[in-house]
């Protein structure tokens, strides 16, 4: 996938039915730390490369990552046959715990709810993550649930959430025999 706007450039190559084997560079070290976990601990096979107006702050870069790799995710699932289509998902990390649930089903929609103490993580602000997860589910299609229940730690909250939404598709997208998971016989 590629998406050339006058804010971004972005390239991605996305497998789903990979090992979490990655190369990504946004820009920002913070974006790639949290997207490097997504990919390890999704299973998905992650090329991507970013060139973003980082002059300006760093919420295109991020939204639009969001954008391409839903895009991605979604033109891999084609019809989604054979998917479970569910995941869900806890992550403890230290002293914070997250959680994420997701329905493969071709509605989009977010509920996301955490909040953060500071402005930035590292070099990413802490107020595009939501902007992320949102463009991400979009995108992709699908309904997405996450939630901090609580932590101190503003990079633990992000990283579990991350975390839990990588372990969350990849047991959504898991090859589970050859039907459409709808009794509507399309999603």
């Amino acid at each position: 996938m590629n998406r050339q706007t006058k804010e971004t450039e972005i390239e991605l190559k996305l497998n789903i039915d990979g090992s979490g084997k990655n190369k990504i560079s946004t820009g920002i070290d913070f974006f790639d730390h949290m997207l490097t976990s997504f990919s390890v601990h999704s299973g998905f096979d992650i090329e991507l490369k970013v060139k973003g107006d980082l002059k300006v702050d760093c919420h295109h870069t991020v939204e639009d990552t969001g954008i391409v790799l839903g895009q991605a995710l979604n033109f891999a699932l084609a019809d989604k046959r054979g998917i479970t289509r569910f995941g869900s998902c806890f992550i403890p990390m230290d002293e914070t715990l997250s959680f994420c649930a997701a329905d493969v089903c071709g509605r989009a929609f977010l509920v996301f709810d955490a909040e953060f103490k500071r402005q930035f993580a590292g070099d990413l602000e802490t107020a595009t993550v939501e902007e992320f997860f949102r463009a991400f589910a979009v995108n992709a299609n699908i309904t997405l649930h996450i939630k901090n229940y609580y932590g101190t730690n503003d990079h633990h909250k992000i990283e579990s959430m991350f975390k839990a939404m990588a372990r969350t598709l990849k047991a959504a997208v898991k090859a589970e025999g050859d039907i459409i998971p709808s009794s509507k016989g399309k999603l």
